[in-house]
């Protein structure tokens, strides 16, 4: 795969993963619209079908990556890590870029949450904010449910199968539903760190009206923990695998 192959491919991957993923979460939480409290399993799911298509989309290019804790997880077993700049580089302009498609969608939406009496805040619709504020058991949290990411991902890699057939896109699909509903509720499972940093910056930068704080004191929590979590599954597969 070319550097540029590399580049588009996580590029288009990521902002398709963005756009589903950052649009569940508009659609269950912005009023007017139509799925407007449909709950924290739809959101679950529309995650994973995003994993699904922004995979499937860059996988002919770049692999499909989508994710720097996952580049750098394989990085750390492979030692190759020539290309890693170049997929964390598509995959940060794909989440700001992802974010910002999903601001157009609901655009009409988000302009209606200015004529509320309480305006929504619109934060948690782009990036990850904890249930419960604490640093440390938000960072523990981001590392261990980033492992049960990164480790089996790199476990299906054993099984050529699977990726010669494609199904173990399929399957991690269904593994981020699940972290999701098993691991998601402290933090909001970011267990990217594109997928949290990217569309922050779009909603510190995008002019959404009454739109709040885009909580930057928090920001390196979602970024660090799933790093972390990324070096420590490679090192875990390294060793037992």
């Amino acid at each position: 795969m070319s550097n540029g192959d590399i580049f588009v491919g996580e590029i288009i991957g990521t902002a398709i993963l963005i756009l589903f993923g950052t649009g569940v979460v508009a659609a269950v939480l912005l009023n007017y619209s139509k799925a407007k409290d449909a709950g924290w399993v739809v959101i679950t799911f529309g995650w994973g079908f995003g994993v699904l298509a922004g995979a499937y989309t860059a996988a002919p290019l770049s692999g499909g990556h989508l994710n720097p804790a996952v580049t750098i997880g394989i990085a750390v077993d492979t030692g190759d890590w020539d290309k890693v700049p170049v997929y964390i580089a598509g995959q940060m302009v794909g989440a700001v870029l992802g974010a910002v498609l999903c601001w157009l969608v609901y655009f009409a939406q988000f302009q209606a949450n200015a004529e509320e009496e309480i305006a929504q805040p619109t934060l948690g619709i782009f990036s990850t904010t904890p249930a419960i504020r604490n640093p440390v058991a938000n960072l523990v949290t981001e590392i261990i449910a980033t492992m049960g990411l990164v480790l089996p991902i790199l476990a299906f890699g054993l099984t050529k199968g699977l990726g010669e057939s494609g199904t173990s896109i399929l399957i991690v699909s269904f593994l981020v539903v699940g972290i999701g509903l098993s691991l998601g509720g402290p933090t909001g499972y970011a267990i990217n760190p594109a997928r949290d940093l990217g569309p922050r910056i779009a909603h510190a930068l995008l002019p959404i009206p009454n739109k709040g704080t885009s909580d930057w004191s928090y920001a390196w929590i979602p970024v660090a923990g799933p790093l972390i979590g990324g070096v420590l599954a490679g090192l875990v597969f390294k060793a037992a695998f």
